[in-house]
């Protein structure tokens, strides 16, 4: 799996969480130890993979408040 980082959320303190990052394969909670590895993931939390057909869902541009 290939793994880049994308972003860290710059007012979240002290760890930065959440994070981003894009890999090249689908899936939902990861699992594969090896790519946990190369993540700075605070213990309690984990990773979970959202495919790129989903990204649409995440813009906020055009949406009323308080409609999510």
């Amino acid at each position: 799996m290939r793994l880049a980082f994308v972003g860290k959320d710059p007012d979240s303190n002290p760890t930065g969480s959440p994070t981003v990052y894009r890999t090249d394969r689908e899936g939902w909670r990861v699992t594969d130890p090896e790519a946990l590895a190369q993540m700075d993931i605070p213990g309690g939390e984990t990773a979970v993979e959202i495919p790129d057909r989903m990204i649409q869902f995440f813009r906020q541009e055009g949406r009323d408040a308080g409609n999510g």
